[in-house]
C-alpha cells in the first residue's frame, strides 16, 4: 500500500456509529457492574418454561443441581468429611462462644442450624460453617465499649442475637441488590492486619484461663489486657498454668506433624477434641475446682430452643445491634467468600460471591431465630474439610446431623471442660493466624500495603477492633484516590522491526518516533485528576522540546493513547480541549487513538470529534503514527 493512500484507509475503520441512548448506556453499565454473570440471559435460553423453571430453582437454590446427582460413592467421602469438622466444630464452639462471652451451649447451638441453611443456598462445595474467632471477638469488643456485657447478661445475648438478625439482613441486602464490590474494600493487606491483631489480642486474653483470673477487662486493647492480667497477680494461679502449658505444647506437637507430612492432618484436626475429651476427664477425676481450674459448667441437653421472640429493637440499644451487624456482616462476607474462593479454585471450579452473600445472610437470620450467633466459613474447618475430602456440601448436613446427636445426648458431658484447654485451643489455633512472613514480604512487595496492614494491627492493638479495621479501611480508600488524582502518563516508543509502542523508560531501546510525541493515558479521566494530566502533558511536551539534540518546534505531531481511559467526564472533555487549544497555539497537531465506547460517545455528544476533526481519532498508535508520518512527509 502506498504512503499516499494509506491515511484514507485508516480512518474508515474507526466506528464513528451514533452514540447509545442513555436507557441503553445505563443499562448496559449496571449489567456489567451488577450482573457480569448474566444469569438471566443463561435462564431464558432454554428452550420451554419447564427447564427454565428448574434452571431458575437451580441457580437460586443451588442444592437441586448437585442433589439430583448424588449417590453413595460421594456420600461415603462427606460423611467421613462431616465427622471430621463435627469433631472440631465442639471444642471451636464452645471456645468461640466463650470468646464472644457467650454461653458456650451457643456455640454449639451455632453449628447445628446454620450449616443445614448454608447446604440449600450455598454454592460452594468446600466450605465448612460455623463461629469464627475474629467475629466473636469483634462482638465482644463492641458490646464491651457500650458497656452492655456486665449489668445485664441476659439482654447481652438477646442484643448478640439482634445484631445477627441485622447482620443476616445486610448480607441478604448486598447479594440481592448485588452490591459484593462493597466488600472489595477491605483488601489483601487490610485483612492481614485484622487477622493478625486479632489473634495477637486474642491470644493475650487467654492469658485469664492460663492463669486462672476470675475478673478480667472488657476491653480489647492491649493495654487495658494487660493491666488488667499484671493489675492481679494475687489471683494467678499454678496449676492452670501447668495445665495449659501442657494442652498448649500437645495441640502444637499435632500442628507439627501436620506441617511436616500433610497426610497427618487427622492428627491435627482431632486434636482439640482430644484436648476437650482428656481434659472433661481430668477435671472430673481431679476435682479441678478445688485446685483453681475452672470449667465451662452446665450446658443444657436438646437442640436450639427459637429465640425470635428476644430480638431486641428498643431504639436505646439499635445503633450498637446495628453497627455490631455491618461490621460482623462485612468481616464474615469478606473471610467466607475469600476462603470458599480459595479452596474452589484448587479444584478448578468458581463460586458466585453474590449467591454466597443470600446463603450467609439466610442462614444468620434463621440462626438468629434459633439461638445462634455470627456464622460463615471459617478457615481451619474449612481446610480440615478440604484436606478429609469432602465432595459437596453434604458434608456441612453430616456435621449439622453429628451435632444435633451432641446437642441431645451428650452436651452435658463437656460441662467438665476445663477453661484452661479451651485457652489452649484458641492460643494455638491463633498462632498460625499471625502473618508475620507475609507481612515481610508486604513489605518488600509495596510499602504503602504494609503501611495499610500495620495501621490495621497497630490499631486492633492498642485501640480497638473497628477502630482498627476503619482506619485500615480509610488508608486503603485513599491510596485508591491517590491513583485516581494521579494517573500514570506514559511516553511511548516503537520497539524496532515491529508495531509495538512501549515505555521508553521501561524499555530503553524503544526508539521515539522523529517529530511524534506519543502519550498514553493509562486510568479514567475525571475531574478530579484533568489538572494533573493537563500539567503532565504539558511537561512531557516541555521535556521533549528541552532534550539537548533537539530543537524548539521539532515536536510536530501529539498522540494521546486513549486505550486506557475506561471513562470520562464532561470536565475532561473540556480539559482535552484546553489541552489542544494549547497545543495547536505552538504548532503541534493532536490525535487520539483507540477511545473505548463510552468515552467516544462523550466525546462525540460534545462535538469533540468534530472540532478535533475525524481525520484526527485512528483506531491504534500504529495508524496514527503512518498518518503523522505521511503528513511530515509531505
Amino acid at each position: 500500500m502506498s504512503a499516499s493512500t494509506e491515511p484514507s484507509s485508516v480512518h474508515h475503520k474507526v466506528n464513528f456509529s451514533n452514540p447509545r441512548s442513555f436507557a441503553t448506556s445505563i443499562k448496559s453499565g449496571v449489567k456489567e457492574t451488577f450482573f457480569p454473570d448474566d444469569p438471566f440471559r443463561q435462564i431464558s435460553n432454554e428452550p420451554s418454561s419447564i427447564l427454565r423453571a428448574k434452571k431458575a430453582i437451580q441457580y437460586f437454590l443451588p442444592i437441586f443441581e448437585w442433589l439430583p446427582k448424588y449417590n453413595f460413592g460421594l456420600l461415603r467421602y462427606d460423611i467421613l468429611a462431616g465427622v471430621t469438622i463435627a469433631s472440631l466444630a465442639i471444642p471451636q464452639g464452645i471456645s468461640y462462644a466463650k470468646l464472644a462471652n457467650l454461653p458456650p451451649i451457643l456455640g454449639l447451638y451455632s453449628s447445628f442450624v446454620p450449616p443445614l441453611i448454608y447446604a440449600i443456598f450455598g454454592s460452594s462445595k468446600d466450605l465448612a460453617i460455623g463461629t469464627i474467632a475474629s467475629g466473636s471477638i469483634l462482638l465482644a469488643s463492641i458490646f464491651g465499649e457500650a458497656g452492655l456485657m456486665e449489668d445485664n447478661p441476659t439482654l447481652y445475648v438477646h442484643l448478640i442475637f439482634t445484631a445477627t438478625f441485622f447482620t443476616g439482613l445486610f448480607q441478604v441486602a448486598l447479594g440481592f441488590f448485588r452490591l459484593g464490590i462493597l466488600v472489595d474494600f477491605l483488601s489483601h493487606s487490610t485483612i492481614i492486619g485484622f487477622m493478625s491483631g486479632a489473634a495477637a489480642i486474642i491470644c493475650l486474653q487467654q492469658l485469664k484461663g492460663m492463669l486462672g483470673l476470675i475478673h478480667f477487662t472488657s476491653r480489647t486493647d492491649v493495654v487495658s489486657v494487660m493491666r488488667s492480667i499484671f493489675s492481679q497477680t494475687h489471683e494467678w494461679r499454678w496449676e492452670p498454668a501447668v495445665v495449659g502449658i501442657i494442652f498448649l505444647c500437645f495441640l502444637e506437637f499435632t500442628r507439627y506433624l501436620k506441617r511436616k507430612k500433610q497426610s497427618l492432618f487427622m492428627v491435627s484436626a482431632v486434636g482439640p477434641m482430644v484436648t476437650v475429651v482428656v481434659g472433661c476427664i481430668f477435671a472430673y477425676l481431679a476435682h479441678a475446682e478445688k485446685h483453681g481450674i475452672q470449667i465451662v459448667g452446665h450446658l443444657n441437653k436438646g437442640i436450639n430452643p427459637p429465640s425470635i421472640k428476644y430480638l431486641n429493637f428498643d431504639p436505646k440499644y439499635l445503633p450498637v445491634t446495628v453497627k455490631a451487624g455491618i461490621m460482623t456482616g462485612i468481616l464474615a462476607l469478606t473471610e467466607g467468600i475469600a476462603i470458599g474462593r480459595s479452596f474452589a479454585t484448587m479444584k478448578n471450579d468458581q463460586i458466585d460471591g453474590n449467591k454466597e452473600m443470600i446463603a450467609f445472610g439466610t442462614m444468620n437470620i434463621v440462626g438468629s431465630f434459633t439461638s445462634c450467633y455470627l456464622t460463615t466459613g471459617p478457615f481451619s474447618k474449612t481446610a480440615v474439610n478440604y484436606n478429609a475430602g469432602c465432595k459437596t456440601a453434604m458434608s456441612n448436613v453430616v456435621m449439622s446431623l453429628c451435632m444435633m446427636l451432641t446437642l441431645l445426648f451428650l452436651a452435658p458431658l463437656f460441662s467438665y471442660t476445663p477453661l484452661v484447654a479451651l485457652s489452649a485451643i484458641l492460643m494455638s489455633s491463633m498462632f498460625g493466624l499471625i502473618k508475620y512472613e507475609e507481612a515481610y514480604r508486604l513489605f518488600k512487595v509495596d510499602k504503602f500495603d504494609f503501611c495499610i496492614c500495620m495501621t490495621a494491627f497497630v490499631g486492633i492493638i492498642f485501640f480497638s477492633m473497628d477502630v482498627g479495621l476503619m482506619l485500615s479501611v480509610g488508608l486503603s480508600i485513599i491510596r485508591a484516590l491517590l491513583n485516581v488524582a494521579r494517573p500514570p502518563i506514559i511516553n511511548l516508543g516503537n520497539l524496532s522491526d515491529s508495531t509495538m509502542y512501549r515505555d521508553v523508560e521501561q524499555y530503553p531501546l524503544a526508539n521515539r518516533v522523529p517529530g511524534v510525541l506519543i502519550l498514553q493515558l493509562g486510568s479514567p479521566i475525571y475531574f478530579a485528576n484533568c489538572t494533573y494530566v493537563r500539567e503532565r502533558i504539558s511537561r512531557w511536551i516541555e521535556d521533549e522540546q528541552s532534550i539537548s539534540n533537539s530543537k524548539a518546534g521539532d515536536i510536530e505531531h501529539v498522540i494521546l493513547d486513549m486505550g486506557g481511559v475506561t471513562s470520562i467526564d464532561t470536565t475532561g472533555i473540556e480539559m482535552l480541549l484546553e489541552v489542544r487549544k494549547n497545543i495547536e497555539r505552538k504548532g503541534i497537531k493532536v490525535s487520539l487513538t483507540n477511545p473505548k465506547i463510552e468515552v467516544m460517545e462523550k466525546l462525540m455528544l460534545s462535538n469533540f470529534v468534530e472540532t478535533i476533526g475525524r481525520d484526527s481519532v485512528f483506531l491504534s498508535i500504529n495508524d496514527a503514527v503512518e498518518a503523522c508520518r505521511f503528513t511530515l512527509r509531505s
